[in-house]
Parts: C-alpha cells; structure tokens; sequence
C-alpha cells in the first residue's frame, strides 16, 4: 500500500494547507506576481547587486558562461600565437615575445573555430591579452589592421587555466582541475 494512501485527510489537509502557504509566501517577495503592494523589498549588499542568488541556477549558468569564454580566449590566444609573426626581429629587440597578425588573416583562420571573433577579441583585449586600435573591427575593411599578442603565450595559459580553474571550483564540479587545455608545443 501506498504511503500517501494511507494518510489521514487531516494529514493530506495540513499537507496542501503548508505548501499553499510556502507558495504565497514565494509570490510575496516575487517581483512578477500580480500583488505588488505587499511586496517586500528585498536587500542587496553592494557585492550581492546585479548578482544571481548563491547556488541558483543562474549563478551555475553564469560560471558555466565564464568558463566557455576563458576557453575561447584561451584558444584564440593560441591561434594568434600559432600563425602570428613576431612583433619585432631578434635584430631590433631581443626577447620580445609579442606576435603580430592582421584581422584579414585571424578572421579566415578563426571562422572555422566560431563565428564570435569580433567579441572574443574585443574581451581578449578588456583582459590585457591583445592589443589593436579601434572600438570595432570589420571584415574587409579592417583586413589590414594588426592584432598583437601581448603576452608569451605561456603566461597567458597559467592566467587563463587559473581562471578556469577558479571557475570549477566556483562551480563545485568534483571533477580533477585541469592544469592545461592546451599542451605546450615541441
């Protein structure tokens, strides 16, 4: 026999009668709900304005963004470095590791990797990663343009896989943090 079944009426009253309670207390600090004249204000503490509650759902999709995107710097990072140039020859400055590319040539490189480039370079630059002038870069028009890779790209690892893994730990993924995405090349 069923354990519900076997509950009284009272018990199955007291039963609804909580949760229709839990409900309306929900609705009460709910800034979509119909009564807005009761509602509560809620506080927020500077650090906690603008932010997903702890542990909800978006705060987990919000470090689940977060940790896409470092790889995809990441990777972009690698590909500049890969088929960049260097910035300077050994003649005029030794032990600059900057790599030089045009936007022409990352941009047929990287369309096969995504679509987003534009956005992962103009966040790759907010992170001090890369460097190129203007606010927008356009196909065609800014083929010319050179993007330089400010960092070597060892330091731009340790930076970016400490970050992710900050992330997964944010995230309480019982997974092994990973040490790098990336191997380094022979």
């Amino acid at each position: 026999m069923n354990p519900q079944q076997s509950c009284s009426l009272k018990d199955r009253v007291a039963l609804f009668n909580t949760f229709a309670k839990s409900h309306v207390n929900k609705q009460s600090i709910n800034p979509f709900s119909n009564d807005i004249g009761n509602m509560q204000r809620r506080k927020f503490s500077k650090e906690e304005y603008g932010r997903p509650e702890k542990g909800s759902k978006s705060e987990i999709r919000g470090f689940k963004a977060s940790l896409e995107v470092c790889k995809e710097m990441l990777e972009l990072c690698e590909i500049i470095n890969k088929h960049g140039e260097p910035l300077f020859t050994l003649k005029e400055k030794k032990n600059d590791p900057r790599k030089v590319i045009s936007f022409g040539e990352l941009f047929i490189i990287y369309t096969t990797v995504s679509s987003q480039l534009v956005g992962m370079l103009l966040r790759t630059r907010k992170h001090n990663l890369v460097a190129f002038e203007g606010e927008c870069l356009f196909q065609r028009r800014d083929d010319h343009v050179p993007i330089i890779l400010l960092k070597p790209i060892e330091e731009i690892r340790q930076i970016l896989n400490r970050r992710i893994n900050e992330t997964l730990a944010l995230l309480d993924v019982h997974e092994k943090p990973i040490d790098e995405f990336y191997e380094k090349e022979q």
